[in-house]
């Protein structure tokens, strides 16, 4: 079977409990699989190895490129298409098939960007109802750019882009999903999203980069980072019009954790126009 003409960058760190599944998602399908590991201090890079992936190191200098931006400039440039899989992902059967299909004729005009649906697990069950994200992973490098927003000195992120889209010139939606099946305890979650409620709660008292970050996410980011009462919507949006009931006690669990980090963004706001 023919290898797809895509490089896979996955980003790493500290992802020994998951890299493993996500690498063998995309082996032996795709041109090039890259882990691109930022120095951890677990197995991460061992187990990456030892699955067949090549491994590269990515230092952060505090400045631009960040990483994602980095992969596009760096990793596997004789490739113009590349796939950015985070460590807790991986590929479905139905999304390795419908890429398959596109790339049948190399020669056939193309978008710059795909936009891939999440397929979302949480405390351990997949959810099918409450979660509707799609993420811009899969881009053609030179027409595709992250964009440098104003975000360097807010905290919680980082070396690795915010919540926003890679710019694309033209982009086309796919129909079957990327899974994001994390393995880490549910406290994962929690202490990366305290991380990330910091830099939203950040952008809150610097509305100039906070416009920056807007134009840059999908649609419903965008509609959604303009809601009031974001607690409160982000609950019924997922809970009730998505019905995330149906997932039973997970959707009603993740959808509660969602508004709990919409409402952790609000308090530490409040707290910053006080402190």
């Amino acid at each position: 079977m023919s290898k797809l003409p895509i490089a896979v960058a996955i980003p790493t760190k500290n992802e020994g409990l998951n890299i493993a599944e996500a690498v063998k998602s995309v082996l032996g399908h795709f041109e090039a699989v890259v882990v691109v590991d930022s120095h951890s201090t677990d197995d991460t890079a061992k187990i990456a190895e030892e699955c067949g992936a090549e491994v590269v190191t990515y230092t952060w200098d505090g400045g631009h490129p960040r990483k994602k931006q980095w992969c596009l400039e760096n990793v596997r440039t004789d490739l113009d298409w590349i796939l950015l899989l985070d460590g807790d992902e991986r590929l479905s059967p139905g999304l390795l098939a419908e890429l398959r299909r596109i790339f049948a004729d190399q020669d056939d005009p193309k978008p710059a960007a795909y936009d891939i649906p999440l397929g979302y697990w949480f405390s351990g069950k997949r959810l099918r109802h409450g979660y509707t994200i799609r993420k811009r992973s899969l881009t053609d490098r030179t027409r595709c750019y992250y964009p440098e927003v104003g975000d360097l000195a807010a905290p919680g992120i980082g070396e690795v882009e915010g919540h926003y889209q890679p710019v694309a010139t033209t982009a086309e939606a796919l129909s079957n999903p990327i899974e994001h099946q994390d393995l880490d305890p549910v406290t994962a979650w929690f202490e990366r999203h305290n991380r990330y409620s910091d830099w939203e709660a950040w952008l809150e008292h610097h509305p100039d980069v906070k416009e920056q970050v807007r134009r840059v996410k999908s649609r419903q980011g965008q509609l959604f980072h303009k809601a009031p009462f974001k607690p409160l919507v982000s609950f019924a949006y997922m809970y009730v019009y998505r019905k995330g009931f149906l997932d039973g006690r997970a959707g009603l669990d993740f959808a509660l954790a969602m508004s709990f980090y919409r409402w952790q963004i609000a308090l530490k706001s409040r707290e910053g126009k006080t402190g």
